[in-house]
């Protein structure tokens, strides 16, 4: 798995340039609501801890003078979280308890999140899909858009109106919290069973955990928030990796994950 994560760009060096990390990394200590993906942090943290954090859970450089180039993700500590990963992954099949699977990324990460979906599920794991088809108005660079929340094998993401599930058509690459919080609003005011771990990357993964859920996930070197949430304590397992590479080289990944907890097929 480690020589895969080289060849591949998912770890050593990366495609996420410096610049974007540093100035994303400062746009999150200015509290910046683009970058915080729904969490809230609950210290004031300044640009030299963040950065020395950024270095202890990816590997990054830590000297604010490196200020170009390519950031460069530990496969170490890539593969130690996927095992972490791992076991919460195992401990919620034990139990069969329901799941909630979501992504901002799924052009890239539907095929990883669906062979975990598919894994749970098959041991008994009841994989929510609350508020199908809800309208979201979510904020973007271009004002406000509205989208609809869709489910994919398992997988919630957001589509703009009107566009189908096709292989060309995945879904619409968002940060925001706010189709997890659609998502879990539906799902308890219909009543039905909340997650007992919610599972995804960007606003699904810090946005549980900003709400108290366990919540579980990936996330490149320059989205800080995931990673500021695990060490203040509300995110359980955040893996540091290039969430941009072609979707096929994720599968090794759910190969490895579904082996070490036990889901195989």
């Amino acid at each position: 798995m480690r020589a895969h994560l080289l060849a591949a760009g998912l770890a050593g060096t990366v495609a996420t340039t410096r610049e974007r990390s540093l100035a994303r990394y400062r746009r999150f200590v200015a509290r910046d609501p683009r970058v915080l993906l729904g969490l809230e942090p609950e210290s004031d943290w300044r640009f030299e801890e963040l950065l020395r954090l950024m270095g202890r859970r990816c590997g990054v450089s830590a000297d604010p003078a490196h200020t170009s180039g390519h950031d460069v993700i530990d496969p170490d500590r890539t593969l130690e979280a996927l095992g972490a990963f791992a076991e919460r992954v195992a401990t919620v099949a034990a139990t069969g308890a329901p799941v909630l699977i979501g992504t901002g990324h799924p052009h890239r990460l539907l095929g990883f999140y669906a062979g975990l979906a598919a894994g749970l599920s098959a041991v008994g794991c009841d994989v929510l899909t609350p508020a199908q088809g809800r309208s979201i108005d979510i904020t973007t660079r271009f004002g406000v858009r509205t989208y609809n929340l869709d489910y994919v094998r398992g997988v919630a993401m957001v589509r703009e109106p009107g566009a189908c599930a096709t292989a060309n058509e995945p879904g619409a690459h968002t940060h925001s919290p706010l189709p997890l919080r659609t998502a879990l609003a539906a799902a308890g005011d219909g009543g039905g069973p909340l997650p007992a771990l919610v599972i995804g990357d960007h606003g699904w993964v810090c946005g549980a955990g900003q709400l108290g859920f366990e919540a579980i996930g990936l996330a490149d070197s320059d989205d800080p928030a995931p990673f500021v949430a695990e060490a203040e304590g509300r995110v359980s397992v955040v893996v540091p990796l290039d969430d941009t590479v072609r979707s096929d080289y994720y599968r090794p990944l759910t190969r490895y994950v579904l082996n070490r907890a036990c889901l195989s097929r």
